[in-house]
């Protein structure tokens, strides 16, 4: 069987700056109260009319291309996860292919995992490429959350968390024995689904659009913060142990962890019950807030950038989110 390997990685966020002093200006918030709760001190937000879901994707796509030293007609799968595709259907991984210009008919699909769709992608091609189906795979998560969010004192819980931005893996094979990504871990739980949703526009009304109209509010999300971060500090070290188990390492071994970047506290508590300092914890929620399925691939990839990820380190990735659903990949970098 074959490995798939981790080739290049790439990110995009919106030129769009949105500082906490900013959301003082148009809800009642502070930036003490939001860095207090959250640790983010600014996020990006979409310039409507330059940003799309797809493009942005596309952006990250072809920076992690470029590091893997490819072309977009070298590409054979296409897996992308969002939960804001920029049409309601087709889903964004045919407009994604369509950007990059591939004009081969190879498969491209969208996954609806949100906060852990990267990993549950990216564990759909790694399935593909040890299996021989495919060679070289694209896995993108991209999000723009700021033109669905109740931007106001009402919707300010979860409105200040999330900003939108993209990230991108570049898999490919490789026959290397115990390198690439070792394996892949996914969990759902879905008598949770009502605690982090979007109920609206469902499709079980007999009138969708008639809903909205009515009720404008139920378009926003809704978060149970205090169940989320309940569960969320349960489930990451369960997943990561899990896959530090079935690869016989230890927590000591890792290199770096990414979690979903979900809330900075989530994090610290999360090192701290792992044993691991901060310096083997990778976190970006500062800059760019709660990005979805963009999160892990763009903290990934800024780490690469960084030079926080060397070749031979093991390096864990964590998420868990709506659904609820949770995962973990290990990799040997």
């Amino acid at each position: 069987m074959y490995n798939a390997e981790i080739a290049g990685m790439g990110h995009y966020v919106p030129s769009r700056v949105v500082t906490n002093a900013d959301l003082e200006g148009i809800m009642e918030t502070t930036d003490a109260w939001i860095q207090e709760r959250t640790g983010i001190q600014q996020r990006r937000w979409f310039n409507e009319g330059e940003d799309t879901t797809a493009n942005m994707g596309a952006r990250a796509a072809r920076m992690a291309l470029e590091q893997a030293g490819l072309q977009p007609d070298d590409v054979q799968l296409i897996v992308f996860a969002t939960l804001s595709p920029d049409y309601l259907f087709p889903g964004s991984g045919v407009l994604l292919q369509r950007e990059l210009g591939i004009k081969a008919p190879i498969p491209a699909f969208d996954v609806r995992n949100q906060c852990s769709g990267f990993i549950y992608a990216l564990s759909l091609a790694d399935q593909f490429i040890k299996t021989g189906m495919y060679e070289t795979a694209l896995v993108v998560g991209s999000e723009i959350h700021s033109s669905g969010l109740d931007k106001t004192t009402r919707g300010r819980a979860v409105s200040v968390i999330f900003g939108d931005g993209a990230g991108a893996a570049v898999l490919r094979r490789s026959t290397r024995e115990g390198h690439g990504i070792l394996s892949t871990h996914l969990h759902a739980q879905g008598e949770h689904a009502e605690e982090l949703i979007t109920k609206e526009p469902g499709s079980n009304r007999e009138n969708r659009v008639q809903v909205v109209l009515d009720d404008p509010e139920a378009m926003y999300p809704y978060m149970n913060g205090q169940q989320v971060f309940k569960h969320a500090v349960t489930r990451f070290p369960e997943v990561i142990n899990e896959a530090l188990q079935a690869n016989g390492y230890q927590a000591s071994d890792i290199d770096l962890l990414i979690p979903h970047q979900a809330n900075l506290r989530i994090t610290q508590y999360v090192g701290q019950k792992m044993g691991l300092g901060a310096d083997k914890v990778f976190s970006n929620i500062q800059k760019y807030g709660n990005t979805t399925a963009a999160s892990v691939p763009l903290a990934l990839s800024e780490a690469v950038q960084e030079g926080r990820v060397k070749p031979g380190d093991l390096i864990c990735l964590a998420a868990f989110g709506s659904g609820f659903t949770w995962a973990s990949a290990l990799i040997k970098w």
